[in-house]
């Protein structure tokens, strides 16, 4: 997708309320199965059950690389979609803490923007399956950003 469509298409999600939209433009969301939903003007991402996902199957559990890419997406999105930014962002600094095993269940994920300058931000992400309260891992996330 060429950098004008990818501002467009930024731009009709943002107005449309639609964090889905951003998600069909990156294919790594599709193929972990991600989704999007907001309920008060907070972003919160979905990582459907999917045989794919899983690393080790005698517990069953995800893939610690599947979490790690859905805890960055996860910031990705949050930048793309609350911040009005147009360029993809671009990582400069991942830090992932895994807490306890993320079972083969729905994964849910949200981000807070800590710090937004003129060309970083500084994100932190969570994930958990049942409760908020006991999270599987979180992130921090650090991006290069153009205005």
């Amino acid at each position: 997708m060429k950098v004008k469509d990818f501002s467009l298409a930024l731009i009709e999600a943002r107005e449309l309320g639609s964090p889905n939209k951003i998600l069909e433009m990156i294919p790594y969301s599709a193929f972990i199965g991600t989704t999007a939903k907001l309920n008060d003007g907070k972003l919160t991402l979905m990582l459907d059950r999917r045989q794919s996902n899983i690393g080790n199957p005698s517990l069953p559990a995800i893939h610690g690389g599947v979490i790690a890419g859905f805890l960055e997406l996860t910031a990705i999105i949050e930048v793309l979609y609350q911040l009005q930014i147009n360029d993809f962002p671009k990582v400069i600094d991942f830090s992932l803490d895994y807490l306890r095993p993320a079972r083969y269940k729905i994964t849910y994920a949200d981000c807070i923007v800590l710090r937004q300058g003129n060309k970083l931000v500084n994100t932190s992400v969570t994930a958990w399956q049942d409760e908020r309260t006991l999270p599987v891992a979180s992130a921090r996330c650090h991006f290069l950003i153009k205005h």
